[in-house]
């Protein structure tokens, strides 16, 4: 099977492109790319940007769609208004899932989405999204409400459902309580939930990219789309469970363990 990410390249090799396409060769799945930005990038920090022109990602789209049978599709760092337009209009000619990770700020603090790309991103390309899977800032954003509460992240996916996704995974990271617990809210108006030990650790470089990823192989490999929200879920505790321990700063997440190490995840049904 082959899926697509379209995203940012980080130079650093623990989010973007790269984290992306480690993903899906660890989960079984041939993985292609569209860059829509280039990022002077470590653990660190963001130095610098240079985004694509939309044209070119236009391009890069259309060589990828002309040529292989891809299954599933995410998008990552857009940065732009433009290059949100570009990858909304190509993606409502595909018949394929879409996974859509709304980066807007990177780890370090860097903002990886022009603030006038917002509304694009809620205009354009969440009708498209067949999941959406912003964490608790992100989320607060695209929204327009702050999140603190059970009920908040409920109305904040309301509110990103109306807007046009048809699922969320509202993820908990930046909540508090002693686990971290991601709300997921499906088309057919079920919920439930996933909870995982909160980890005390620095190495959370890429993780939005990687759990997105992992949803986007699993339904490029054709599974069911909850089946594949809860091995994303295993396949991102598990990289930050054993970190690489690489960098200075918030380092990478460790792509290869969900191969090497058992991973539980305790599901909850609403």
């Amino acid at each position: 099977m082959i899926a697509l990410t379209i995203a940012g390249s980080d130079s650093g090799g623990g989010a973007g492109i790269q984290a992306d396409l480690k993903t899906f060769q660890e989960l079984g799945v041939f993985g292609t790319s569209a860059i829509t930005a280039l990022t002077a990038q470590n653990t660190l920090g963001v130095h610098d940007i240079m985004a694509a022109e939309p044209a070119f990602v236009a391009a890069q789209l259309h060589a990828l769609f002309e040529d292989f049978e891809i299954t599933a599709a995410k998008t990552g760092m857009l940065f732009s208004p433009a290059i949100i337009d570009v990858v909304a209009a190509t993606m409502q000619q595909q018949h394929i899932p879409l996974v859509v990770d709304p980066v807007m700020i990177a780890k370090g603090g860097a903002t990886l989405l022009a603030q006038q790309a917002v509304q694009t991103m809620k205009e354009v390309l969440l009708p498209v999204a067949t999941v959406c899977t912003p964490n608790i800032p992100e989320a607060e954003v695209l929204a327009g409400m702050t999140i603190t509460t059970a009920s908040d992240v409920a109305q904040a996916a309301q509110r990103l459902m109306a807007l046009g996704a048809k699922n969320i995974v509202m993820k908990g990271g930046h909540l508090s309580g002693v686990d971290a617990v991601d709300t997921v809210f499906l088309e057919d108006g079920s919920v439930f939930t996933m909870t995982t030990p909160r980890i005390d650790t620095k190495a959370t470089h890429g993780t939005g990219c990687t759990f997105s990823a992992a949803i986007t192989a699993g339904l490029a490999n054709g599974q069911e789309l909850k089946e594949a929200i809860i091995e994303a879920k295993r396949f991102i505790q598990a990289a930050i469970v054993h970190p690489l321990g690489i960098g200075h700063g918030h380092g990478p997440t460790n792509h290869f363990a969900y191969n090497r190490y058992d991973c539980e995840v305790f599901v909850d049904e609403a």
